[in-house]
């Protein structure tokens, strides 16, 4: 074990206390599983010896943090739930500001959205002032593979994690322009980090199109947009320059993703 002389547990190269360091590895190990492992899967996923596994996951389980079925799986526990549900709200407070920015220079409807257990959460929004707007209530979930911000999401993982995600099932068709071949997905995703943002055409809700950016630096893949009417959105995208819609918004989202950074 590395420590610091004279501080047991702690590590020499980050100075945080070792035991804490592992249990949130662990935790993060459960939740790119899909939230169930076994501590064979833990062992392999983090690296550590299954002896310091067994006593950590033990003391998560006592702190309702980490449950263990039946079956001898260990599951995310219920207590971080309220842990989630509080950060969700502090993050899209954080945020608030950048979105009402990116609201006051677009006109449109500012959303901001995490990957959670597979699917999109909105964490954060400020509505466009017009008559005609969008409206997605905050904590909402949605399918990540048929929106703008659920395809900039996926577009931030590596694309073996991106697919595991979407898991095996067909996906679901929510109009007549939804994507549901995964491989013609995939290539959009491709196409997307090349260019730095994503397109969501009336693939969740006729008559409605977004863009989605990436906002660099978060400590969980994070995505900031814009949604509207068709017709609106795609009369801001034919702004070029400095003052264009994709620019104005990767501006805002790296100055949000510097706020949110660890």
């Amino acid at each position: 074990m590395s420590s610091t002389s004279g501080t047991p547990g702690t590590d020499r190269a980050t100075g945080g206390v070792q035991s804490v360091e592992r249990a949130f590895l662990l935790l993060e190990a459960l939740a790119d599983s899909a939230g169930v492992a076994t501590l064979s899967e833990l062992s392999t996923v983090s690296g550590l010896p299954m002896p310091t596994i067994h006593r950590l996951i033990r003391t998560l389980v006592q702190q309702g943090y980490v449950r263990q079925d039946t079956a001898r799986r260990y599951t995310l526990g219920p207590r971080l739930i309220r842990l989630g549900e509080t950060s969700g709200r502090l993050l899209g407070s954080w945020a608030r500001p950048y979105l009402a920015e990116l609201m006051e220079a677009t006109g449109e409807t500012a959303n901001l959205a995490v990957l959670e257990g597979g699917e999109v959460v909105y964490v954060g929004q400020v509505q466009s002032r017009r008559s005609m707007r969008m409206f997605t209530e905050v904590g909402r979930r949605v399918q990540p593979h048929c929106t703008g911000v659920g395809k900039a999401l996926l577009a931030q993982l590596p694309e073996e994690e991106a697919r595991a995600v979407l898991g095996t099932q067909p996906l679901q068709s929510h109009t007549p322009y939804t994507v549901t071949d995964p491989d013609a997905l995939f290539a959009q995703l491709a196409v997307a980090r090349e260019r730095g943002y994503v397109v969501d055409d009336q693939e969740q809700e006729i008559g409605v199109r977004c863009i989605a950016v990436a906002v660099p630096g978060a400590p969980t893949p994070t995505a900031l947009s814009v949604s509207g009417p068709e017709a609106r959105i795609q009369a801001l995208e034919e702004q070029s320059g400095s003052a264009g819609l994709v620019a104005v918004m990767r501006h805002i989202a790296t100055r949000l993703g510097q706020v949110l950074a660890p």
